[in-house]
């Protein structure tokens, strides 16, 4: 099953994938169309001479014209795509590479040139002139007219999009609202079955307790997915405790421990285990929230490096992140524990709201040093997202990024005129965050 699950991750961000499927599709439409051409009565043709009285050598000239074109454009547009992804790797991150090539507008237009090319070839193979048995497809000719012309507005719409997707906030929102996708799906309002604030105890004693046997990874990489479920099901059916050793988005070396198991296993056990990891040499979004904002993360980074010292690119990405991370505050995380039938099974490794917040702001307001568009927009974000919560434990975590905010920014602003705009802003964002109880 992880297998498969990779294998169509590995389809979604090809450039090859859409463009194949869509070759097939015209190839498929062109032997129709001839199909229709020579069954159907040659009067109505004979009618519109003007549409349908291309000859053989008049059709046979405007297809390979359509054809040279078709795939002159092909090839500028994907020169146009791999020329956008590098400049958006130098210049945002090279995190957003995927991105592009996951980008479904431009897998659609490269395919649109390429079928086009295709759809000429397999009409012109079918024409047949005044020495031969004269056979000339008008139908497909005209379909491969239209779809010239659609070429042209396909065309002008890349070079908009390729333009449009360069924009910082274009990526960003992306970005953004890929995360958010994965929030609603990973962070349902009612979680299932899990064990509550009361189970807390009770599974540090069986954590303590239990000696813990290593199962070791069998592949290197990155864990991109997790069946828990599966996990919690293996785990009762064997009489087994697991702990995970490493979480969604975690790198795993091969030979060393990806779990624990509360029982000595033989190698297919081993294998067993491992097939419920996806495993794999890059990071991707389907399940890891973390992604997402460390996506963010590196693209605020590189905008406050010394070379290129773009301030308001850095605001744009904490906007952002202030909505991830809101969006996160007033979700349900998963707990740290599985149960099922009343027993706590498996000891998951998931991060927590903390680390979600310091994920997003730590190493932008470290980066940030004695700037004060940055100190100040990490304020209003941190207020933001404490708005959206009721929890009076995650208000303190934002207190607590609050006063690390004004702590390290007083010791690096040069002005007393900053600091003290900054301590304002301070005074005035904390008596924002209301707590529920005392």
């Amino acid at each position: 099953m992880q297998k498969i699950r990779q294998f169509f991750i590995n389809l979604r961000s090809s450039l090859w994938f859409v463009p194949g499927l869509m070759i097939i599709g015209s190839i498929a439409l062109a032997f129709a169309l001839i199909e229709v051409d020579g069954r159907i009565k040659r009067e109505w043709l004979i009618a519109y001479p003007r549409v349908f009285g291309l000859g053989a050598d008049g059709s046979r000239g405007m297809l390979t014209a359509i054809a040279g074109s078709m795939l002159t454009v092909a090839a500028l547009t994907f020169a146009m795509t791999l020329s956008s992804i590098s400049q958006a790797s130098a210049q945002y991150s090279p995190r957003v590479l995927l991105n592009y090539m996951r980008d479904r507008i431009n897998q659609f237009i490269l395919g649109y040139f390429v079928s086009v090319f295709a759809y000429c070839l397999i009409i012109l193979l079918t024409i047949r002139g005044a020495d031969e048995i004269k056979f000339v497809p008008s139908l497909g000719v005209i379909v491969a007219l239209v779809l010239a012309i659609g070429g042209i507005i396909v065309l002008i719409y890349f070079i908009h999009h390729i333009a449009s997707s360069l924009q910082v906030t274009n990526i960003v929102e992306g970005i953004e609202t890929e995360t958010s996708e994965v929030i609603k799906n990973i962070f349902p309002e009612q979680m299932g079955e899990a064990a509550d604030e009361a189970e807390k105890e009770r599974a540090k004693d069986v954590e303590e307790k239990v000696h813990w046997y290593r199962v070791d990874s069998l592949l290197s990489g990155y864990i991109q997915y997790v069946d828990t479920d599966g996990l919690l099901e293996f785990a009762c059916e064997n009489d087994l405790y697991l702990r995970m050793e490493h979480g969604i988005g975690q790198f795993v070396a091969e030979d060393t421990t990806l779990i624990s198991s509360s029982k000595s296993i033989d190698e297919d056990t081993i294998s067993t285990i491992n097939g419920f990891y996806n495993i794999y040499r890059y990071r991707t979004i389907e399940q890891d929230v973390g992604y997402g904002i460390r996506q963010i993360v590196d693209v605020a980074m590189k905008a406050l490096s010394p070379g290129i010292n773009d301030t308001t690119t850095a605001i744009i990405c904490i906007d952002y992140l202030a909505i991830i991370v809101g969006k996160i505050a007033d979700r349900k995380l998963p707990t740290t524990t599985r149960m099922k039938n009343g027993e706590i099974r498996v000891f998951v490794k998931s991060p927590s709201f903390k680390e979600y917040v310091e994920t997003a702001f730590d190493q932008i307001r470290i980066n940030g040093k004695a700037n004060l568009a940055i100190f100040t927009r990490l304020l209003k974000a941190l207020s933001i997202v404490a708005e959206r919560t009721t929890s009076d434990e995650r208000k303190n975590i934002i207190k607590e990024q609050i006063a690390l905010t004004k702590e390290f920014a007083n010791e690096t602003l040069q002005t007393e005129y900053e600091r003290k705009q900054l301590n304002e802003l301070v005074s005035k964002e904390l008596t924002k965050i209301k707590f529920e109880r005392v």
